[in-house]
């Protein structure tokens, strides 16, 4: 089996130095780049299985690099985990937004890294299953009867709670911001803002308590499933 290829987006040299060496033995391939026009260049060229991206770059920006390998068709699929000094909120909403798939602030840990990377590699989408199902331990969401069970008891929820929590479901791991949760939980007859997301899930957590360690809340970005 071929060792996942991981492609570091940074000029820090040292930075680069020492991610290669942990992610090596940690039974990765490397592939470095300084600037966000060179790593551009080598995600469509080597296809990573994951890509590592600096948010302050030279030339192209990491924000720049993220929309530019969301808008091709080649690259769009690459998960991507973003790097940011601490205190960017902003920065973290707005990379989250155009397409990253997870953050880690600087300084951080290369192992904290490294676990980061393999949730993100094994996490993949989830799939429905035959009969529209997802099931998580003792939480079961029914898409066919657009209804959640708990220990199989069927739990009350709106239908903006019932998109919501489905879709948090569907992509274990991955931070999502309010704006996309927002997208994916309102429909053509809801209406709700940014905040009410907030609303929605201390709605859910007090429905189904458990959901206070499935539902993680990221402070300042938003919310993450399990992982």
């Amino acid at each position: 089996m071929p060792k996942p290829k991981l492609l570091v987006i940074d000029d820090e040299k040292d930075l680069r130095d020492l991610l290669e060496y942990h992610f090596q033995r940690a039974g990765f391939q490397f592939l470095g780049a300084a600037e966000g026009e060179a790593g551009l260049k080598i995600a469509r060229e080597s296809r990573p299985d994951l890509i590592v991206l600096d948010l302050m770059l030279p030339g192209v920006d990491g924000i720049g690099v993220c929309r530019a390998l969301r808008s091709t068709p080649d690259t769009r699929e690459i998960p991507i985990v973003m790097l940011t000094a601490k205190g960017e909120e902003a920065d973290i909403v707005l990379g989250l937004s155009v397409g990253a798939d997870d953050y880690l602030t600087k300084p951080f840990s290369p192992a904290e890294l490294v676990a980061r990377i393999r949730a993100v590699l094994r996490r993949g989408p989830l799939k429905d299953g035959a009969e529209g199902r997802i099931r998580v331990g003792d939480l079961l969401i029914d898409s066919v009867a657009h209804t959640v069970y708990w220990k199989d008891e069927p739990i009350p929820v709106t239908l903006t709670q019932f998109r919501l929590l489905r879709y948090l479901a569907a992509n274990p791991a991955r931070v999502f911001t309010r704006n996309q949760l927002l997208d994916h939980a309102s429909g053509p007859d809801a209406f709700i803002i940014d905040r009410n997301i907030d609303v929605h899930i201390r709605a859910l957590r007090k429905k189904i308590p458990a959901l206070q360690d499935l539902v993680q809340t990221v402070r300042g970005v938003g919310y993450r499933f399990g992982g």
